[in-house]
């Protein structure tokens, strides 16, 4: 009878061991696809920066045609593009690019020549998809962080996030330079 009852505590043991272990494995596999879901969102964000800095000297060159007497405007397009390269994708550079990049677009409304060439115009349609694209790539970020912060917090995840080396993941913010400038109303002129 004492033998039953070993027998018994021991595959209980057993049979609760590897069911932990399971659900073990099963919490580190869903952490590390929502992981990844998260690096794939911070990488199309990359992808879509790199776009727009491909862009950039296309853009530069055909407008310096049009207003080559514009170098102020142009040189600070140029400079601006050429730090955001070398800065962090979510630091103030890229605003300061994007403040840049308006600037050079507006030189559109001073010289309707430029603004008529269809170079110019499919440079600015292209832009403006890629700014779309961008959005919506960080849209997707926030998405899978939040899905990854929320996988990690839940129970019974919790319990080992941490023992298996799972940190907290950041959410795409706005950076210092673009605070206050997002809610704004903006100026439009006819």
């Amino acid at each position: 009878m004492i033998e039953i009852f070993g027998w018994f505590w021991t595959s209980a043991i057993v049979v609760i061991t590897v069911g932990i272990i399971f659900l073990i494995i099963g919490i580190y596999n869903n952490l590390v696809a929502q992981r990844q879901n998260v690096n794939q969102g911070v990488a199309d964000i990359d992808a879509q920066l790199k776009q727009r800095h491909d862009l950039i000297p296309n853009l530069v060159q055909t407008v310096k045609g049009y207003a080559g007497h514009e170098a102020q405007t142009l040189e600070a397009v140029i400079q601006a593009r050429n730090v955001a390269a070398k800065g962090n994708p979510s630091s103030g550079t890229e605003q300061g690019l994007k403040i840049a990049l308006d600037n050079l677009l507006a030189l559109g409304e001073d010289y309707p020549e430029l603004k008529a060439d269809a170079n110019f115009r499919e440079l600015q349609a292209e832009l403006s998809d890629i700014e779309d694209k961008l959005a919506a790539a960080r849209r997707a970020l926030n998405a899978a962080v939040a899905n990854f912060n929320t996988a990690r917090e839940s129970f019974p995840a919790v319990l080992f996030a941490g023992f298996l080396g799972f940190k907290e993941a950041d959410f795409d913010r706005l950076d210092d330079s673009e605070k206050g400038t997002v809610d704004q109303v903006p100026q439009v002129a006819f």
